[in-house]
């Protein structure tokens, strides 16, 4: 009998354990542990069972493979390093950052695939293996089958990144307001949790019978319970379309035929209206986007990436090329880390 194996989930925002979480299901499940470790925020959001080591601690636990959703890891941690990714590509700059960290891409689906693929052709110092994504495993559990009709009074997602230049918060505000107050359709307001405290304060004073402002560390628990989303260039925009429901977004800054984009304050109204009507070339532009983006509908993205880093480990677990050599990254990492130790353990 083989001894169970080990794997370390590695963060720096509170937003990697609702990503990282179904994967450690998945490590579970087979029967090997899971470990976590945090650079930022987040290790006070664990819960009994769940394993936190620091530095001397990942040093004992040896992982086998190493998963973050960020753009960087310790090089000095044992294990084959593996990006999962935090987001959909939301057309912001720099989507694909190629740091020199990794050993394995995960990639979400065929966009993303086709992109690292040419880079990996390229430098030669990773891999990619088209897994799906891990946060959205039990999401995608839930929301199988049909998509529902829109409720009587009809339910509004809105949601807001937090940089001045891709938000649309304060230029929808009094929109939003004003919409509110009518009782034809129900308001919840969530945003990014980097959102100015100002702006956040303005809309939760919005709250009543038809709004509220909710505080979900993880987005996906509140998509269930709306009909539509507004937004404006925010990642979640592409994680709402896997249900296959319109959105709504303001300068988005790459619309397409999946979204209703404007450019004017004066067609937020109309835009909504249409969304709720759910026109047939609308919906069949949502389904064809989101296979291109995450084509797995079974729930099970978690299994897969572990699948891959058995594969690459069962290919000698190196890629053609080193990696770059990196030193100012890891001097800068080592500093956060508060670790000036050997690189090889």
């Amino acid at each position: 009998m083989t001894e169970p194996r080990h794997y370390l989930l590695y963060g720096s925002e509170r937003y990697a354990l609702a990503i990282l979480r179904p994967l450690q299901d998945a490590i579970r499940a087979r029967g090997d542990h899971a470990a976590w470790f945090f650079d930022g925020p987040g290790a006070e959001d664990l819960v009994q069972g769940e394993l936190l080591l620091d530095v001397a601690g990942v040093r004992r636990w040896l992982p086998e493979a190493v998963f973050t959703p960020g753009n960087h890891l310790p090089h000095f941690f044992p294990g084959v390093k593996v990006e999962v990714f935090h987001g959909f590509d939301a057309g912001k700059p720099r989507h694909i950052y190629i740091r020199g960290f990794f050993d394995l891409y995960c990639t979400t689906g065929p966009r993303d695939t086709a992109s690292f693929q040419a880079l990996a052709d390229a430098q030669g110092h990773f891999s990619v293996a088209e897994t799906g994504w891990t946060k959205i495993d039990p999401f995608m559990r839930a929301i199988a089958g049909d998509v529902p009709p829109v409720r009587e009074v009809p339910v509004i997602l809105y949601h807001s990144t937090f940089s001045p230049s891709w938000s649309a918060a304060e230029t929808l505000y009094e929109e939003v307001r004003r919409l509110s107050r009518d009782g034809r359709w129900r308001w919840i307001v969530t945003f990014h949790p980097k959102m100015p405290a100002e702006t956040v304060a303005k809309f939760k004073a919005l709250q009543n019978e038809h709004l509220t402002f909710a505080e979900n560390d993880n987005i996906l628990e509140l998509f269930p319970q709306v009909d539509m989303m507004c937004s404006d260039t925010s990642s979640a925009l592409s994680e709402f379309l896997l249900t296959g429901k319109p959105v709504v977004t303001f300068r988005n800054r790459r619309p397409g035929p999946q979204l209703i984009d404007i450019d004017d304050v004066a067609d937020f109204e109309p835009a909504i209206e249409r969304a709720l009507a759910r026109p047939p070339e609308l919906m069949a532009e949502i389904r064809e986007f989101a296979d291109a983006i995450h084509p797995y509908r079974d729930g099970r993205s978690s299994e897969r990436v572990l699948a891959a880093v058995d594969a690459f480990i069962a290919r000698g677990g190196r890629n053609r090329n080193p990696k770059p050599r990196n030193w100012w990254r890891k001097f800068k990492l080592r500093r956060r880390i508060g670790y000036w130790g050997p690189a090889r353990w």
